[in-house]
Order: structure tokens, then sequence, then C-alpha cells
């Protein structure tokens, strides 16, 4: 298993075609030589989210550049966001703000090499931005997850080593990797503070996400589907691979390696009218080489109990990977297997339990940050930093639960790798007037999963 190399909005349909589309735009020359350019693609919250931790680093000056994305809403109200937070580190003029599905490239064009660019666009994006910044000789930042299914995996696999022999520092939105704590946990656990692991535990339970009322009239196929990317499969993987592939890839890591196969099930229970590819409820059983199982239980429901948590079993005691979210994580050490559970951020205080023997000390830096703080002292410091095999692979390992919940069958890790099914074989020539990846039926009701009798694909 590849290890870490360091230590509803607002929308409105837009114009098919850019006013820029087809523009070479100049290249913008920094005030100081070391000023490192930022292009943000994809101006969703969490892509701003990364564009605000960019600018928070510390070691150098960082200043955004250019920014796209396919809604003009999005792009607008998140570049005042910007500037309003940082107003002497953005610089967005309109001709450095590109609309449409070729506007990756536009706002690629004033980067010079060794810059930067976000990639936070749905996830069936991905192996095409980042093929044209490897061709640009960017460093790259990317959300998560990377792929969706096993062609795509291994691509995005093929590309991290072009960028690898480019000396491109990529940079992957596993952030719970860079915490601080997990990283603190995870030393113990290696050296045997709870024994042999013998099961894992995760959870990803909270209210409904990835639904996709009926499509308006006034807006297109693709961009109907585009903007609702968790309610399609080709998009994102649907909710399980989106949500999920945080809590599934922190217990690998503690593992120190990947499972290798997934049995699995899931249905729909309360989607009603909503016209998604999405199970409500996931439960998953990932084995790994040596017979230790991962138990990993999502579901989307309003109502039920919540749970956001990870935790390891061992030998001589157990683990929390993570309490109730991503930050804090609060990881701690018990002697036994009796865990406080927190259900929700009012019970964070049960996590000070004295019967943990150990815990991570509190307040924690955010991982948001230092995944950002890392990824940026590897660039000015050239120090090796890649992590898309690792994060390929986490993906395919989702990829590999929800396949096995959507089939009904065992599904291995080789084989989901070596599975034939790419979703959107044709994204990268995807048009906001064009055919969708996933259409319709004569009903208006997309393709969903059904167990057992779509067993060799997901719909």
């Amino acid at each position: 298993m590849s290890e870490i190399n360091s230590g509803t909005r607002s929308r409105r349909d837009f114009m098919a075609k850019s006013a820029l589309a087809g523009v070479a735009l100049p290249h913008v020359h920094a005030a100081e030589n070391n000023t490192i350019q930022v292009a943000l693609i994809g101006c969703g919250g969490r892509g701003t989210g990364a564009a605000v931790n960019a600018l928070q680093v510390k070691n150098g000056p960082m200043k955004v550049v250019s920014m796209a994305d396919i809604v003009p809403a999005k792009l607008n109200d998140n570049l005042d966001k910007l500037k309003t937070q940082f107003p002497n580190q953005v610089d967005v003029p309109p001709e450095r703000r590109a609309l449409g599905f070729e506007a990756y490239k536009q706002a690629m064009d004033p980067l010079k090499p060794g810059d930067v660019v976000i990639l936070a666009t749905p996830p069936a994006f991905r192996w095409v931005h980042f093929r044209h910044a490897i061709e640009k000789g960017l460093h790259v930042f990317m959300e998560k997850a990377v792929t969706v299914d096993g062609p795509t995996t291994k691509r995005m696999i093929e590309l991290g080593e072009q960028a690898r022999r480019k000396n491109l520092k990529v940079g992957v939105g596993l952030m719970v990797r860079h915490c601080r704590g997990r990283m603190a946990l995870l030393e113990r656990i290696r050296g045997g503070q709870i024994g042999d692991i013998i099961a894992m535990r995760a959870y990803r339970m909270g209210r409904a996400g990835g639904t996709a009322p009926p499509k308006p009239d006034n807006i297109s196929e693709v961009m109907y589907q585009v903007q609702r990317f968790h309610a399609f499969l080709w998009g994102s993987g649907g909710v399980f691979s989106d949500y999920n592939i945080h809590q599934i890839d922190e217990c690998c890591w503690m593992k120190g390696e990947w499972p290798v196969e997934a049995h699995g099930i899931g249905a729909r229970h309360y989607r009603r009218d909503s016209l998604d590819q999405n199970f409500d409820t996931y439960s998953i059983e990932y084995t790994y080489a040596d017979g230790t199982k991962l138990f990993f239980g999502g579901r989307y429901i309003p109502g039920c109990r919540e749970e956001f948590a990870s935790y390891a079993h061992g030998t001589s005691g157990s683990a929390v990977i993570s309490t109730f979210m991503h930050t804090p994580g609060m990881p701690r050490i018990y002697k036994g297997h009796v865990i406080p559970r927190v259900a929700n951020k009012t019970e964070l205080r049960k996590a000070e339990d004295a019967s943990a023997a150990w815990s991570y000390p509190q307040p924690e830096v955010s991982p948001y940050q230092l995944e950002w703080d890392d990824l940026m002292d590897a660039i000015r410091n050239d120090k090796p930093y890649n992590e898309v095999k690792r994060g390929a692979e986490a993906s395919l390992v989702a990829s590999m639960g929800r396949m096995a919940a959507h089939t009904g069958q065992i599904v291995t890790f080789d084989q989901m790798l070596n599975h034939p099914h790419e979703f959107a074989p044709n994204v990268d020539k995807l048009t906001a007037d064009g055919p969708a990846p996933v259409m319709p039926d004569a009903s208006g009701k997309y393709p969903v999963p059904e167990p057992g009798i779509k067993i060799d694909r997901e719909y």
C-alpha cells in the first residue's frame, strides 16, 4: 500500500458556449518572483475551501489568478467571498474567469510551469483536467474521489507516474492522512499499543444526500446531471464513493494495506420521487489478506441516528480513529473495547473518558490546512510528493464496496481494477448540449442498481 510522502447553493443555467472559449489568456506576471499563482477549477464549496487553505499557507506568497466553472453564479459568488477574505491575494479580472466544459484549459493558461492548479470539479472530470495540468507543467491539488471505476483508476495511476517523472508535486484531498493526531495514533498502533488489529468499524450515517428531483425543462440533460453529480454514478461514484471514502481510507491507513475483497448489501427505501442512482443504506464487509475485517455502514435517511466515526479493535485494546467528524479527530486508545458513543457535537465531551489509555492533546490543527502546508512545503523545497496512486487506490476500494452492494456479489480488488465498465468514456468530449453519459428511459427514470439481477455491472 502506498504511504503518504509527508509526516444548496444557488444555480442558474449558463450559456452553452463561453464568451472566452478558444481565447488564450495571457500569463500573469507576479509582483514577486517567489509568488506561486493558483488556478481554481470547480468553484463550489470544497474548491473554494481548498483555495482558502492555499492562501493561508505561511511559507511564501500565493495568489489566486484564475477561476473556472460551468455555473456563473458559483464562480462569481465564491470569487466575491475569496476577495473579501483575501483582498491582496485574489486577482481574477473578468478575462480570467472562464465558463464551460473547456474552461479548465483557459484557467490554466495564465499559469507558468511550477504554479498550482486546484482540481475540484466532479470526480468524473479529474483525469481529463489532470492530464492537461501535467502537459502545462503545473503542480496539482485534486479533491477526492479521483476515480469512480476501474478504467479511470488505471488511467489516473499512469498519469500520476507521468507527473512523478516531471517532478510535479500532487496532493489528493484525503486530508485525514495529514492529521498530526491520527499520525500519532498510527505510530502507537504500529508500536503494538492495541496489539494486532482484528477488526475495524466505520460509519457515515446522516441525512439524505445525492437526490435528484425531476429535471426542469430549462436545463440540458448534461447540465442537470453535472450540477447534481452526487446523484449519478458516472459523475461521482454516488454518495458511497464521495461521502464514504474518508472513513474507508483512514481505516486502511491504520491497517497498512488495502482489502482484497468486499461483500455488501444495500437498498433504496425512501428516495420517493428522487431520480438518482443511489441506495439509502449500505453495509460493506471488507476483508484483508490476513482475514481481518473492516465493517462499514452508511445510511442517508433523515430522522435516524447519526454517526460519523471509525474505530480499530486489537488483541489488547481499541482505538478511535475519528470521533464524530473529520476534524477534530480526537483520536484515542482504550485498554478494552468499551468506547463511549458520541452521536453529535454536543456529546464530544464524552471523548474525555477517564478509561482512555491515551488521547491526542486538544485542540488540533485542521487537516484541511495541514494537507496544504505539506504540499506547499514540498513544492517550495523540492521534496518528493505524489499522492496520486494512493488516492486512486483509495477511490478504487470505495468503488469495490459500492459495486459489491450494487450487484450483490463479492468483488475483489483486482476485479474492480480490471472491470471494463467505464461509466463516462467520452467525458473529455462532453458538451452542455450533447448526450449525457446516462439517459432516462421513457418514463423519465434513470437506471438504478439491481442486486442479483444486474450482477456484472452496476447499471
